[in-house]
């Protein structure tokens, strides 16, 4: 049994399609992640993999290095040390459209200044692709992804002119015309009313059940606990424990961890926990 399977993460991914093949792709493992800035450790020797066909949540308080680690898988945060590798070469060695094509990035700020429409923003996924065969696709990618995201009717919107969720979902909609098959979100739902929450939630899951590897940074204990496969939970740059939700999300941990009396109980349909505070 590795560490993983007794409480530490998970790997893998790839494919140019918006459903990538089941167990298809490169791995992503990070092994002794640390990230120091100005003396402070936002990641201080972290281990962690992400495997095709799963849905990874990334899990903690405020400021506990869950945003951090996403960018350190990403690449698009140099670790002060430690190595992240994806299908077994290190992040650096990946050149940058390369890369591209077999990752794709949602951050948590993804304000657009400049006029430009959805229609005009989704297209900008499909940029690693130009000059390849798999431009003939840019046409499908685009429509398919404005409609998993519920944003075709916005298509000549200026992107300045919606609200924030209209936005959220409007660079999902980027995000997955990307046709990457490792999927980093962080907190895809955060400026979502309840419908689309639940239709990010789904549409992520049904990723990672097509095969692709989906890695979510989340706040919402039960979502996470609803639609995770596994789930890493975090504590001042540290991993405190990582596996199957049931496993990790305990009364204990989670009150020792966010600083909250919990209790945890099965949901009556579906056996997942429910966390619900103490009040």
């Amino acid at each position: 049994m590795s560490a993983t399977d007794s409480l530490t993460g998970a790997s893998d991914a790839a494919a140019p399609a918006l459903q990538g093949p089941a167990g298809a792709g490169p791995s992503l493992v990070a092994a002794g992640l640390t990230v120091a800035i100005d003396g402070a450790r936002l990641l201080d020797g972290v281990d962690f993999e992400a495997r095709p066909g799963e849905l990874h949540a990334l899990l903690g308080p405020n400021g506990a290095g869950k945003s951090t680690l996403l960018g350190a898988l990403a690449g698009d945060v140099t670790p002060t040390a430690g190595t992240v590798t994806l299908d077994g070469r290190p992040l650096a060695a990946w050149k940058l459209r390369e890369l591209a094509r077999v990752r794709a990035v949602l951050l948590q700020q993804h304000e657009v200044f400049f006029p430009f429409t959805v229609r005009e923003v989704v297209e900008m996924g499909r940029a690693p692709w130009r000059g390849t065969d798999a431009e003939d696709d840019d046409e499908r990618m685009i429509a398919e992804a404005m409609a998993l995201t519920d944003v075709t009717a916005l298509a000549s919107r200026a992107v300045p002119s919606l609200s924030g969720g209209e936005r959220a979902r409007a660079a999902l909609a980027r995000v997955l015309a990307q046709g990457a098959s490792t999927l980093m979100l962080d907190e895809p739902t955060a400026a979502l009313d309840l419908k689309h929450q639940e239709d990010v939630m789904r549409l992520a899951r049904e990723r990672a059940a097509s095969g692709d590897t989906v890695i979510v940074v989340l706040h919402d204990l039960n979502v996470a606990a609803a639609y995770a496969d596994r789930v890493t939970l975090l504590q001042r740059g540290r991993v405190v424990a990582s596996g199957k939700p049931r496993a990790v999300l305990t009364a204990e941990r989670i009150g020792t961890v966010y600083g909250q009396d919990v209790e945890v109980l099965e949901h009556p349909r579906t056996g997942t926990p429910l966390i619900l505070p103490l009040r």
